[in-house]
């Protein structure tokens, strides 16, 4: 709980800074988006989780009956609900919120995605229960993730120096396979793999998993 709360002020601290950030990999972030879209349709509702300023929920949003998008973060959600409005986007709604403890009532989403996020949360098993318990029977979990084990080992010893600095929140350091087995633990089949980078290698595994 201190934790989150820790990490929720790291992420107010810095929004408006992360909201004038570009995208990284336009490109990959475009292939993410159009595979993303492959698996909606227009009647579903959806749920996104780690949603920062909005970005991909307000890119999404055209494709779906309506989506719930939630941070923890106060400062992301502030940003995300001014981009929402001068948008005029009537079908997006964004809240504080985490999964696993989310106010929404069991079996209320056809989707739920999480993009660059899971490494970002440490109770990672409570947060994949509470995403199963808010999908339908057969629904689906689109997520992807970047694995620092699959990352140049420099990162990995750089982001606990940041992290005494204050300049990181809490990352974890996993691998595909241990992320896939998390998932598959959590009551999920993976259906679908692939990576969007569009150069180098890739460790960024951008995965469809549906709910058992």
């Amino acid at each position: 709980m201190i934790r989150a709360a820790n990490d929720a002020r790291f992420w107010d601290r810095i929004a408006r800074k992360y909201a004038a950030d570009p995208i990284a990999d336009m490109a990959g972030y475009e292939r993410t988006i159009e595979r993303t879209r492959h698996y909606l349709k227009g009647e579903q509702t959806a749920f996104e989780f780690g949603c920062g300023t909005g970005t991909t929920a307000l890119r999404l949003a055209p494709a779906l009956a309506r989506i719930v998008a939630t941070d923890i973060s106060g400062g992301m959600i502030a940003i995300a609900r001014e981009r929402a409005e001068a948008g005029k986007h009537a079908n997006v709604e964004f809240a504080v919120a985490a999964p696993d403890a989310a106010p929404w009532p069991d079996e209320t989403f056809d989707i739920a995605l999480g993009f660059n996020v899971l490494h970002l949360v440490a109770a990672r098993e409570a947060a994949l229960s509470g995403i199963r318990r808010l999908l339908k029977p057969g629904g689906l979990f689109i997520s992807k993730t970047p694995c620092l084990k699959e990352m140049n080992p420099i990162i990995r010893i750089a982001v606990p120096v940041m992290q005494l600095l204050g300049k990181a929140p809490y990352v974890s350091s996993l691998s595909a396979g241990e992320l896939e087995r998390e998932i598959a633990a959590a009551g999920f089949e993976i259906v679908e793999r692939a990576h969007h980078a569009s150069r180098g290698r890739d460790p960024r595994p951008f995965l469809v998993a549906r709910k058992r």
